[in-house]
């Protein structure tokens, strides 16, 4: 299923509120994915924000928590901000989890609904070894977070695409359903899901860097223990 870029933007309304789209494996949820997905609600003022976690992530090793628990964490890590949502849809498909299948059972569902799919710089640079990547531009616009000073592709095919669809109002996304990137800067901070496990391996502590209910059910259910990352 490939979208006409012509025909669905030009029957948006402008009326319509745009919806970010953030996927993951979420291994835990942290604050660097909750503070920068907060400022992009305010500043582009979406009508809210899907966080798709990852079932079978085709670029990397599977997660250390299964389905259920990354599930459990985000519900916990979101409560107390009602435009953030969980989808779950990945879990359900059998296979390697796509993002452009994703955005296909997405479009479906909404219409004619801009779509706004985050990306963080390196994912960015990483597209062109994405399953189908070049139809996700035709399902969704891209939102690219940069560090600050963070310099974009100035050659390849990725430099060509930027020519073609960098905006910088981002009017533009409510506009039309599909087909823009809007380059954002957002608070960066220097956390990651892999060095919340380490730490926790370690047995250390990961308060702070994390919502306290995540870090409460983490502490529970005794998740990344080395025993239990030796398991996996």
């Amino acid at each position: 299923m490939v979208l006409s870029l012509k025909r669905l933007a030009s029957k948006s309304s402008n009326s319509t509120v745009p919806i970010g789209i953030f996927g993951g494996t979420f291994d835990p949820v942290h604050f660097g994915h909750l503070r920068p997905a907060l400022e992009l609600l305010e500043r582009l003022f979406l009508a809210e924000i899907r966080f798709i976690p990852c079932r079978c992530p085709p670029h990397r090793p599977l997660p250390v928590a299964d389905p259920e628990q990354r599930l459990a964490m985000l519900q916990l890590g979101i409560a107390g901000e009602s435009r953030f949502k969980v989808d779950d849809r990945e879990f359900y498909r059998s296979g390697p989890s796509y993002m452009v299948d994703t955005l296909i059972s997405l479009r479906a569902e909404k219409g004619q609904a801009p779509l706004c799919l985050i990306l963080g710089t390196d994912a960015f640079l990483g597209l062109p070894k994405w399953y189908r990547w070049l139809e996700l531009i035709e399902l969704a616009h891209l939102l690219v977070i940069k560090r600050p000073g963070e310099i974009l592709p100035q050659q390849g095919v990725l430099k060509d695409l930027l020519d073609e669809r960098k905006i910088s109002n981002p009017k533009q996304l409510k506009a039309q359903s599909i087909g823009c990137i809007l380059p954002m800067e957002t608070t960066q901070l220097g956390i990651s899901a892999t060095q919340i496990r380490v730490l926790l391996k370690a047995g250390q502590s990961v308060r702070y860097l994390l919502p306290d209910a995540v870090w409460n059910y983490i502490q529970t259910s005794g998740l990344y223990s080395s025993s239990v990352i030796l398991e996996k």
